[in-house]
């Protein structure tokens, strides 16, 4: 029988069915069906996939069946396509079941929840700098991106009120916001949905993958509304300069006149600048900038579910987007896109801030960097790959020199000598992000191999290490990429490095694209694997011993 292209497994499932001649009823009092294991659910009762069954069943068989389902996801430890927290402590689960039915906005009926979310605004915005002069004012959001339209919307508003001032025509040609090519979707997101012409700043190696606020200048005029500035590129990790940005909008704002504020979408970076780089001017010590959105559920270590917008001050908050609400028993207030949203997240940042302090985020970013540093150190000391992310270059090396070629760091690596400098401060400023790609000289000595074949294979591991195009104008360089959270173990990053050393030399050596072929293939060959940079047998082990040392400090 040939194969079709198409199957229809479903419909095969329910054809390859047992069809007893006398069917069982189904007894919701029936303790055979109580357990799960030993219930006949799975194969005579007739639940249905996409549509509500008729009759229900156990909750204990219901947990079972879904439960069991979820077996199949990736272990989220594991998962290092994601910046999202993926742990907290039990303490933090707890406090978080305990208060899983609050709604948060509800502040009458709850608001001691109310009351913390309100000190958490205030947290963050000693922590990002707001005038002392100006009550800062935020809100919690259920993600950056809902933050970031919030920040957009804001600046919208603004300016549209300044062209009606000036008797402007605000539709002709309407409004554009100014970006990185390298933005996250989420900023794009705002510019389509609320008619904002987008103009994305091409990136390129000379400007390390991220916007070059001499180029960004370019592209605007009197209908910007604004500047997105990331502080955090979701490619490389590299941070935009927001000074940088700042001080040529000053230049424009002397030659023409036109005031350009800055947004500052620091997902990622807003709970890891203040900690590790606490001499980096980002946030509202910079006085053009308005906004600054963050993930709580990135680096700010809540759970899943919370972001956060805090403007400099009440006067860039248009009225037009605050909402009085009377009928929860009280007067609120309400300026977010969703209405309804657990409180459960909040209650988690605060547990952290409680916990953690000043001091606590410190020691997890620094971590996070160093394990960080030493997995880019370690791949490039194989002589396979190239790191485009920055983190573990000394910045008298300079932010821009993203050479092949193994740096000094990586090379005593090799040679035993370990780096003994441990504070960020001494390396480029970014997100402990590992960007990686084959080096030049791999490339041209195995110009079949693919790229995209390391993810596959560590993905059969359990490794999620996605490979994707850089943006835009760059987007012939593929980049694999680690982010380094929090529960990432430094015995966890030691793991990773020797399965990407294995997986690549697998490949290097003729094993198939996918994992089983390579472990087939690999059983068969006799050959030593190929050290490309020195031209003889790369001692795994040697690295493995050293990148042990520095897991050790992790």
């Amino acid at each position: 029988m040939a194969l079709a292209q198409h199957v229809d497994a479903e419909r095969i499932i329910n054809e390859s069915r047992d069809h007893p001649v006398k069917k069982h009823t189904h007894d919701r009092k029936a303790t055979l069906y109580d357990i799960p294991y030993t219930s006949r659910y799975d194969v005579e009762v007739d639940l249905p996939r996409y549509s509500i069954p008729e009759t229900g069943v156990n909750a204990k068989v219901s947990y079972q069946l879904l439960h069991d389902e979820l077996l199949l996801d990736g272990n989220p430890n594991m998962n290092l396509a994601s910046f999202v927290n993926t742990w907290v402590p039990d303490e933090c689960n707890r406090l978080m079941y305990e208060n899983l039915n609050k709604n948060l906005v509800d502040q009458d009926e709850y608001p001691a929840a109310q009351a913390i979310h309100e000190r958490c605004i205030s947290m963050i915005s000693h922590l990002w700098h707001a005038p002392k002069d100006a009550t800062a004012l935020g809100t919690a959001t259920t993600g950056s991106s809902e933050a970031i339209m919030l920040g957009g919307m804001s600046l919208k508003k603004r300016w549209q009120e300044k062209m009606k001032a000036a008797g402007k025509d605000i539709h002709n040609p309407g409004p554009n916001i100014v970006m990185g090519a390298e933005a996250q979707v989420a900023l794009e997101k705002f510019a389509r949905y609320f008619e904002v012409e987008a103009r994305l700043v091409p990136v390129h190696q000379g400007s390390s993958y991220v916007m070059d606020p001499k180029e960004a200048v370019k592209y605007c005029d009197e209908n910007t509304i604004g500047i997105f500035v990331i502080m955090g590129s979701t490619y490389t990790g590299a941070f935009e300069s927001v000074q940088g940005m700042s001080d040529e909008l000053d230049k424009y704002q002397e030659e023409t006149g036109h005031d350009i504020p800055i947004h500052v979408d620091a997902a990622s970076g807003g709970f890891v600048a203040p900690f590790v780089y606490p001499q980096l001017a980002w946030d509202f010590r910079i006085p053009r900038v308005n906004s600054i959105n963050a993930s709580g559920h990135k680096y700010g270590l809540a759970s899943v579910g919370l972001g956060w917008i805090i403007w400099r001050s009440a006067d860039y908050l248009p009225k037009e987007l605050i909402f009085e609400l009377h009928y929860l028993g009280q007067t609120d207030y309400s300026f977010n896109l969703n209405f309804s949203r657990p409180a459960f997240p909040v209650l988690s940042q605060m547990f952290h801030f409680l916990n953690l302090g000043h001091s606590g985020y410190r020691r997890i970013n620094e971590n996070n960097l160093s394990k960080a540093r030493l997995i880019s150190r370690a791949l490039e000391a194989s002589g396979y790959f190239t790191c485009l992310s920055q983190i573990h270059k000394p910045k008298n090396q300079g932010a821009s020199n993203i050479s092949p070629v193994i740096t000094k760091a990586a090379s005593n690596i090799i040679h035993g000598h370990l780096p003994e400098i441990d504070d960020p401060a001494y390396y480029v400023e970014g997100l402990p992000v590992v960007s990686f790609r084959f080096s030049d000289e791999t490339k041209e000595k195995y110009p079949r191999v693919k790229q995209e074949w390391i993810q596959s294979q560590l993905r059969a591991i359990g490794w999620i290490v996605p490979n994707y195009p850089l943006p835009p104008a760059e987007e012939d360089t593929e980049i694999l990429r680690c982010v380094v959270r929090e529960s990432l173990s430094g015995d966890l990053a030691r793991k990773l490095i020797l399965d990407i050393i294995q997986v690549t030399e697998g490949l290097l050596n003729g094993a198939g694209p996918s994992y089983h072929m390579s472990i087939a293939n690999r059983r068969q060959s006799t050959t030593s694997p190929v050290d490309v940079k020195r031209g003889g047998t790369l001692d795994t082990q040697h690295i493995s011993e050293h990148t042990s040392t520095y897991a050790k400090t992790c």
